[in-house]
């Protein structure tokens, strides 16, 4: 496959050169794309997943207080039987088969997250919705510029924007934009990219990820 070639722009839309993209990570053709879809949920599904807090509770008959007493005698009083006032039946009684505790943790291999970033990745720029932005942030953070580079290559629609570590000042300028979430390269991950309808790198934001993501694993001996 060859490489994808992506724009570079910076303030009011203007051209800044080329960046060649590896197309491993986002040229995969539309058609595989399509097949791995379930691939995709997965993913997305086990990461909203690993996002709760599982620590919902609620009390059974042994914790309750209150109801040690029966509250009428067995028989002879024409209402039904009861043992306890803590009973489910009861209203501020125990709660029965409640939510307790728990981990909703999907075991998620590394392959198939990788995977999946790829395919989103691809996708978005098979539809044009991938760029790379040269933010042009001095010493002073000022989100007015950022907002002028953003608007023409995003229309003002919901964006994700991948900076670099060392993108201080862009971050603190893009990161009150209502339509913007901002994070870094070696942050991006599937759910972030499915729910933009944008994605744009800074220029050192797209040469971390992709050397982070083409780099040859050393393995150690």
């Amino acid at each position: 496959m060859a490489n994808i070639t992506l724009n570079v722009s910076g303030a009011e839309g203007k051209a800044l050169g080329t960046v060649e993209a590896p197309a491993e990570l986002f040229g995969v053709s539309a058609e595989d794309i399509q097949a791995h879809v379930p691939l995709i949920h997965q993913v997305v599904i086990a990461q909203l997943a690993a996002a709760r807090q599982g620590t919902h509770s609620v009390k059974t008959r042994s914790t309750v207080s209150g109801g040690g007493r029966k509250p009428w005698k067995q028989k002879g009083t024409g209402r039904a039987r009861q043992g306890s006032i803590r009973a489910p039946q009861w209203a501020h009684g125990a709660i029965a088969h409640g939510p307790v505790p728990r981990s909703y943790e999907q075991r998620t291999p590394k392959k198939m997250k990788a995977a999946a970033l790829r395919y989103v990745l691809s996708d978005r720029t098979n539809a044009g919705r991938v760029a790379v932005a040269d933010f042009g942030i001095g010493e002073t953070p000022s989100t007015k510029a950022a907002v002028s580079v953003l608007n023409p290559l995003t229309s003002n629609n919901f964006t994700t924007v991948v900076l670099s570590r060392d993108n201080i000042n862009e971050w603190l300028s893009v990161r009150n934009i209502p339509t913007v979430h901002v994070l870094f390269a070696d942050q991006l991950n599937t759910y972030d990219v499915v729910t933009a309808q944008y994605v744009v790198f800074s220029r050192e934001g797209f040469d971390a990820f992709v050397a982070a993501k083409t780099e040859p694993t050393v393995k150690e001996a």
